[in-house]
């Protein structure tokens, strides 16, 4: 009989788990495009205040050519961040920041390792998972893609 009603209990919640967690995923990227893109939390420890400084620095880690990356990272955050945040197109969205995502895995791994103090890949290897949960489970109950059908 409990776990009848804590099984019911967690089936009401689910909808809002999956959209708390869609929208923290959203939302997180959105400093970073707000950093490397415009300058904003200048003291964070990051090296690119402005497109041209982040492709300077991709095409010092050899993620050439730096003036095509730089954009493109900065889109996927300021714009894939808000549409995975409301959940519109939030598969393809998805999709693409779990690239770069694993991308990042990568550079992070190269760096650090595993321990985010080191710069390793702690951080955003969990970023990681939760974006992929994302992608396989949509947007969810409470999401624009589930408004508009």
């Amino acid at each position: 009989m409990v776990t009848a009603q804590v099984s019911s209990l967690y089936q009401t919640l689910a909808p809002f788990a999956d959209a708390l967690l869609r929208i923290a995923v959203g939302l997180a990227l959105v400093p970073h495009g707000l950093r490397n893109t415009f300058g904003f939390f200048p003291n964070t420890g990051v090296q690119s205040h402005n497109i041209s400084e982040l492709a300077k620095q991709l095409d010092a880690g050899g993620y050439r050519p730096g003036a095509v990356w730089a954009p493109a990272i900065s889109i996927t955050q300021l714009v894939g961040g808000p549409l995975l945040a409301v959940g519109l197109f939030t598969r393809p969205v998805a999709a693409v920041v779990l690239i770069f995502l694993l991308v990042a895995d990568v550079e992070r791994w190269r760096v650090g390792r595993y321990f985010w103090n080191r710069l390793g890949l702690e951080y955003t290897v969990m970023w990681t998972i939760a974006t992929f949960y994302v992608l396989v489970h949509g947007g969810g109950l409470y999401s624009l893609d589930h408004l508009l059908g």
